[in-house]
């Protein structure tokens, strides 16, 4: 590898670093981290893993989104944004989040809306 890929490597790298910290102070305000897993410079791939408090947050799958859509509009060097919090499995974790009055396709169309209210 010479020196001149090595620096675009490195500028690629700082302006991820420099995109996570611009865009979402949140993350690090919140008791959360991001750090940058890989960067396939052939593919244009960047993994960005979010870790701290972002492991169980309940707006996490909003900020990963947010990060994947943002960071290819705003850095033509990326293609594509894999990002995933440290709370199991998949790119979410293995957690699916959940909200009231949701339909979800994995219950067969049954509604989740919670428990009945007691009146």
């Amino acid at each position: 590898m010479s020196t001149e890929t090595q620096n675009d490597g490195d500028d690629l790298k700082e302006n991820v670093s420099n995109f996570l910290r611009r865009n979402f102070p949140q993350i690090q305000m919140h008791g959360g981290s991001a750090a940058i897993r890989d960067i396939d410079r052939e593919t244009g791939e960047v993994t960005i893993a979010l870790g701290g408090a972002c492991s169980g947050c309940g707006i996490s799958p909003m900020t990963i989104q947010a990060i994947k859509s943002r960071m290819v509009k705003e850095i033509p060097e990326i293609e594509k944004v894999n990002a995933h919090t440290g709370a199991g499995g998949d790119e979410m974790g293995g957690a699916t989040p959940s909200f009231p009055g949701e339909t979800v396709d994995d219950d067969a169309g049954e509604s989740d809306e919670g428990p009945a209210a007691p009146f």
